[in-house]
């Protein structure tokens, strides 16, 4: 299989208060840059692939700069489109114990979600690719970003090339109704789906009975429903939720539940303790991408999603900057963070 995977969707600047600081008593923000499509390019870079990203920044110093960040991980950044407004920033004050985190999105208007389909060739982009990534993000913009993600999409399907989204919904951006609409639609379009059990619910209208994130408590057989109806509406190949337990916001349990149309498969559970939660569910997308790309089988490809994505839980910023042997290491059992010297 190629190993040029291609990723479309929004990247933004990052505004974060330092170390635990609020909103309220913060004299200074950190500065860096992600976005779930651009967050997979940059692991899937870092692995050893050729990680695509496609986007649309404003032509300034402020999408030079989000540009040049993912550039110096790798990531191929020549299809990127530059015009319209403005980069979209999100502020985020990290939360610990019984304090959850909160975002404030200031991405109206971002350049991302005023584009033309005409703005991309998308034979040029998919060329020699194999796999096509992007999130319930990018549509949820604009009816414009909607459109490209669709346009998008079926030329990576016309292609043979295996497609994947993320359902990632989020609320402050559109309703469940028009996710629900959105969503349906470009799911007839992919081979892989890869969400929680409450983007699921809110994208596409698949409940998993006995979850309640909020709790801790887990039902893999809520989930084996929901994955047996998702796969006879939409008969994807691969079905994967990451099963967050929430004991609070510094401590996490965290793993996998995979379906592939026969087997069912749960991966092995990390408890993590919490340095930046954010970008967690799109290692898991990368690190799983990764492994089927690379000729894992699904079980394996699971397995090195989960791990990769615990280990960035302990890394701050938007990205996973665990290496392909550390992954490799916390998957054989080495989850002990001893010195190595």
């Amino acid at each position: 299989m190629s190993q040029k995977v291609v990723t479309l969707g929004e990247i933004m600047m990052r505004l974060s208060t330092p170390g635990h600081e609020r909103f309220v008593q913060s004299d200074s923000l950190d500065v860096t840059y992600g976005g779930g499509e651009a967050n997979v390019a940059v692991a899937l870079s870092n692995y050893g692939l050729q990680g695509v990203f496609v986007t649309k920044v404003p032509d300034n110093a402020l999408g030079q700069a989000a540009i040049n960040h993912i550039r110096r991980y790798g990531v191929d950044t020549q299809f990127i489109v530059r015009g319209g407004k403005r980069l979209g920033i999100y502020f985020l004050e990290t939360g610990a114990s019984m304090r959850a985190s909160q975002v404030i999105y200031d991405r109206a208007g971002a350049s991302i979600s005023q584009v033309d389909v005409a703005e991309f060739d998308f034979d040029k982009i998919f060329e020699g690719a194999s796999w096509f990534h992007t999130t319930g993000i990018t549509p949820a913009l604009s009816d414009q970003s909607a459109a490209l993600t669709e346009a998008a999409l079926k030329a990576a399907k016309a292609k043979g090339i295996t497609t994947s989204i993320d359902l990632n919904y989020r609320k402050k951006l559109w309703t469940k109704e028009k996710a629900r609409e959105v969503m349906t639609r470009l799911c007839a379009h992919v081979d892989v789906c890869i969400g929680n059990e409450e983007d699921a619910d809110t994208t596409l209208g698949f409940t998993s009975e006995g979850t309640d994130v909020t709790k801790g408590e887990l039902n893999l057989d809520g989930y084996k429903s929901v994955f047996k109806q998702m796969k006879d509406k939409f008969g994807f190949k691969y079905i994967a939720s990451t099963l967050r337990e929430s004991h609070s916001a510094s401590d996490n349990g965290w793993s996998a539940l995979v379906y592939d149309g026969n087997e069912f498969y749960h991966t092995k559970q990390y408890e993590v303790r919490i340095v930046d939660r954010v970008g967690s569910g799109d290692s898991f997308a990368s690190g799983f991408i990764y492994g089927l790309v690379s000729g894992m089988p699904m079980p394996e490809a699971a397995e090195f999603g989960v791990a990769a994505s615990a280990l960035k839980h302990t890394i701050p910023g938007d990205l996973n900057h665990a290496t392909l042997s550390e992954v490799k290491e916390l998957m054989k059992g080495d989850g002990s963070g001893r010195v190595q010297r």
